[in-house]
């Protein structure tokens, strides 16, 4: 059994130098973590930060709380009963005094004594009188009888300490959640002579406690959302996006064949995919038709509509139409489409005999040709983005090409800057002319723009293409 303090031997405060070091810590550190939580209210719209809300307004409950007991030990601990010293004790120790007060119950007289305090936390009139343990049930929750029944049956029959929580319904209707520590006081002969306890309103604790976990529980489940979206917009991407492992060869019994490699750069971190792709098929008469592009917008939206669109450029191009015309099409079906979005696209078709690039384009940026180991932009057609109006017009722009010349075709979350008008990215993949000239192959040539512009970290995803004709 613990040991219990004595009703002739009461316990001797701590020296108030020591509690006063302790209190301005605990100010300090209050402080510091109210500094804390002023600086992610500016954020609320992250849920990260929303979760540092919750815990920094934890602490600073729990910190209060702390602060209320220093206080207490530092001014001496009111007697109960007592108007004059408790009222002086709760004009030193602020509002938060009210919030703790403290009771003895005499198990040899059936007498309650109360701090003004606990008068104040039940919201019982002082003229009333402090409660017996007999009718401290009839303000207590009735699911919590049972609890409040075995604290103080332990405490009194056994010398158990007591330390539990229970709810109440103050005589003004309000409900608050009150912890209460006690201990038996003995008497000369080591019997139980009454119970003392300090009764503590914790609802404002215990409501925080609840966000805590209500927002670590909300976050929990977006986390599991988004990841959920993410591997369904991966599954998505990959169903629609060619698996290629090496160069594809199109046209390879003619004059200048086209080699063709490709890459998908995602973005860094654990952002969702994106809707880029890219995309090369050999058409009925020898023609290869090669594509790239980019909607707006990111996860299982971004990827269905990629999908939708790179479906629909295949069988139109199988069917004969032409770039122009195709992008056309493209354009009204995404503007009807019932998820709105905007997207680029480049179209790009290759007669292996002509030896000639028919080309279209959407709000994308030009193909790079590169030829003797310079790099040229090419000219591009008129042509605005997919989906910003319904009537878009679509030119076309021939091309011829020699053998060796290396084609590139990317997104623009390639070669971003820091605007519209920054072209650093596009002069850096200028700049790779000598290596891709020197390249064995479509695929070798993918690894030197990869080498350059880096596989991560990338703000925005990105797909880049490399076509080699053949001598």
């Amino acid at each position: 059994m613990p040991s219990h303090p004595f009703a002739d031997h009461p316990a001797q405060p701590p020296e108030p130098g020591a509690v006063d070091a302790l209190i301005t810590q605990t100010r300090r550190l209050r402080g510091e973590v109210d500094a804390v939580r002023r600086d992610t209210s500016a954020h609320e719209d992250d849920p990260q930060r929303r979760w540092q809300r919750a815990l920094c307004d934890l602490a600073v409950h729990q910190l209060d709380a702390l602060g209320t007991h220093l206080g207490q030990l530092r001014i001496g601990t009111p007697e109960a009963g007592t108007g004059g010293a408790a009222h002086g004790t709760a004009a030193r120790t602020g509002s938060l005094l009210s919030r703790v007060g403290s009771a003895e119950w005499n198990l040899l007289t059936d007498e309650a004594s109360w701090s003004d305090e606990l008068f104040d936390l039940f919201g019982r009139p002082r003229e009333k009188g402090p409660m017996t343990l007999d009718e401290l049930p009839s303000m207590v929750h009735s699911d919590d009888h049972p609890l409040l029944q075995a604290m103080v049956t332990d405490c009194l029959i056994d010398g158990k300490p007591i330390d539990g929580e229970f709810r109440i319904t103050r005589a003004d209707g309000l409900a608050r959640t009150v912890h209460m520590t006690g201990e038996p006081v003995l008497d000369a002969d080591g019997c139980t002579a009454s119970m003392w306890a300090v009764l503590r309103d914790v609802s404002e604790l215990r409501r925080s406690e609840r966000a805590v976990r209500d927002t670590r529980d909300t976050l929990e489940r977006s986390r599991q959302h988004r990841q959920t979206e993410r591997r369904v917009a991966v599954e998505l991407q990959e169903a629609v996006l060619p698996p290629w492992r090496g160069s594809l060869r199109f046209a390879h019994d003619g004059p200048a064949p086209l080699d063709v490699a490709a890459r998908y750069l995602p973005a860094a971190g654990p952002g969702l995919i994106g809707g880029d792709w890219y995309d090369a098929l050999a058409l009925p008469g020898g023609d290869a038709l090669l594509t790239v592009g980019d909607l707006t917008g990111h996860g299982v939206a971004a990827t269905s509509s990629m999908a939708m669109l790179v479906g629909a450029l295949r069988g139109m191009a199988v069917a004969g139409i032409r770039p122009g015309a195709l992008m056309g099409h493209l354009n009204r079906l995404l503007d009807a489409s019932a998820q709105p979005a905007l997207g680029s696209a480049m179209c790009c078709r290759y007669d292996p005999v002509a030896q000639t690039l028919t080309w279209a384009q959407a709000g994308h940026p030009a193909p790079l040709l590169f030829r003797g180991g310079t790099g040229t932009a090419l000219r591009r057609p008129e042509g605005v983005l997919l989906g910003a109006t319904a009537d878009g017009g679509y030119g076309e722009t021939v091309t011829r090409l020699l053998p060796g010349d290396v084609l590139v075709l990317h997104t623009d979350g390639l070669t971003r800057g820091s605007g519209t008008l920054d072209d650093t990215g596009t002069r850096r993949l200028l700049a790779l002319g000598p290596r891709l000239a020197a390249a064995r192959d479509a695929r070798e040539g993918v690894r030197v723009v990869v080498e350059e512009f880096g596989e991560g970290p990338r703000e925005d995803d990105a797909c880049v293409m490399v076509a080699r004709v053949g001598k």
